[in-house]
């Protein structure tokens, strides 16, 4: 499934209380805990985020303790012991043995020794698959049994979307809106490689102008660096923002189409520069570019509570509410 699709299936877990033992599998990179997070964040729930792989069987369990004759365990202070949240297990199919042990005892028993997991609390695990040359271990069939079980893909639409309300650059987004089989593709060879995770990296540097090689390789970077140069040979954006561009004429080269219609729906942000910018395309380009555009302007009022914003735009542009509606009607599908 699609980041978008798991985050919509982890939510209405919340919402039912669900509190059934839960795998989450995919490549890394794919953004399996920033999925998670962000679910916690929507339902104002608390997350401890461990890294099995990180930890040593006692770092779980805890240490004993002499209690008169017998020993107790002394469980460790970061498991919760009140309020609502999720206790998200990351990495475990690469922990050693003995603390995916453990770990297996929180996520199916909800207990260690005499700790008990709060009530309120969601405990959840993710892991990488073989297939992705990631150093895990096999999970046995009847321990796998008792998991419910999404596996997550990497997928250019949901990547979009949450790096719209991240700030990523947007000759990173109209690059990848170009060459989405860029957006996950592991290189065995080199430990740069691009990803959904070294993308956002790669932001971070590209806007200090500095080489993003080092986020995801130099043949990614290459390829970046040469679609950069597209953005030098951009019409004025502005001009089509307040509605003096009408003499500029919609790009025949496929990558200036993705660089124009993601530069101008990036930079535009206020109402009357979307309806312009929106005015420009929809009278020189196809229906899927107006639609990309859309799509992005969509995605960045809900990143930043602008709902409002579309609301006042649906109101003045029938031709802009269509568009809107197809693109609702295609994500509730």
């Amino acid at each position: 499934m699609t980041p978008i699709e798991l985050h919509r299936q982890l939510t209405e877990i919340v919402k039912h209380q669900l509190k059934r033992s839960l795998m989450i599998w995919g490549p890394p990179g794919v953004g399996k805990s920033s999925i998670v997070e962000q679910v916690a964040q929507s339902a104002h729930l608390e997350i401890i985020d461990l890294r099995l792989s990180q930890l040593a069987p006692t770092d779980l369990r805890g240490l004993p303790i002499a209690d008169g004759k017998i020993s107790r365990w002394l469980p460790p202070e970061f498991l919760p012991t009140t309020g609502r949240g999720i206790l998200f297990l990351d990495e475990l199919n690469m922990a050693p043995p003995a603390v995916q042990g453990i770990a297996q005892q929180l996520i199916l028993n909800r207990q260690v020794g005499s700790y008990k997991v709060p009530e309120d609390w969601f405990v959840w695990a993710a892991g990488n698959r073989k297939e992705d040359r990631a150093a895990v271990f096999d999970m046995p069939a009847p321990l796998a049994n008792r998991f419910l079980h999404y596996s997550v893909e990497p997928h250019f639409d949901s990547f979009r979307s949450w790096a719209n309300g991240r700030g990523v650059h947007e000759q990173i987004l109209a690059f990848l809106a170009f060459r989405p089989s860029l957006l996950h593709h592991p290189d065995p060879k080199n430990p740069a490689w691009p990803s959904c995770r070294s993308w956002e990296l790669a932001s971070e540097l590209h806007t200090l102008k500095m080489p993003i090689s080092p986020a995801v390789g130099e043949g990614a970077h290459a390829e970046f660096h040469a679609f950069c140069k597209i953005y030098k040979k951009l019409p004025d954006i502005e001009k089509l923002m307040n509605g003096t561009g009408s003499e500029v004429p919609f790009p025949e080269d496929p990558s200036m189409r993705f660089a124009i219609t993601i530069a101008l729906s990036t930079r535009a942000i206020t109402a009357p520069a979307i309806q312009h910018g929106f005015g420009w395309l929809i009278s020189r380009a196809s229906p899927e570019w107006c639609q990309l555009f859309i799509h992005s302007i969509h995605e960045r009022a809900a990143s930043r509570n602008q709902i409002g914003l579309i609301a006042t735009l649906l109101t003045k542009d029938p031709r802009m509410k269509k568009f809107l509606k197809n693109i609702m009607t295609s994500e509730s599908a």
